[in-house]
């Protein structure tokens, strides 16, 4: 029970949903691309991808100083089932065009930059 309870306080914020929905398009994202495009801090960005890695929704792979999310998989049928589920709705939702197309852009701004802010 106690998994499941984390899993639903996972979801219960809206950066969080954020983070999912750019992480649902793209395999991987640095920090760095999720401060960036959602405009927060490293601190904010941090604690959001901690939780969702406490509540077993992301794995981290960290590359010198810098450390990349993606999605784990389902650990369960149930969560499985709210993540596809929740992967509708919030392409459905009117900012989730936007989300990704400033994630595009400043994907693109990092490849010529090449660097993180």
């Amino acid at each position: 029970m106690r998994e499941t309870a984390s899993f639903f306080r996972a979801l219960a914020d809206e950066t969080r949903l954020k983070m999912l929905w750019l992480l649902f398009k793209k395999r991987e994202l640095c920090v760095c691309d999720l401060m960036e495009v959602l405009g927060i801090t490293q601190s904010k960005a941090s604690r959001h991808l901690r939780t969702l890695y406490n509540a077993g929704l992301v794995r981290v792979r960290r590359e010198g100083l810098w450390a990349y999310y993606s999605l784990r998989e389902p650990a369960d049928s149930l969560v499985e089932m709210q993540l596809r589920t929740l992967r509708v709705v919030l392409a459905k939702k009117r900012d989730a065009r936007a989300l990704l197309v400033r994630l595009e852009k400043w994907l693109e701004h990092k490849a010529s930059s090449a660097r993180c802010r």
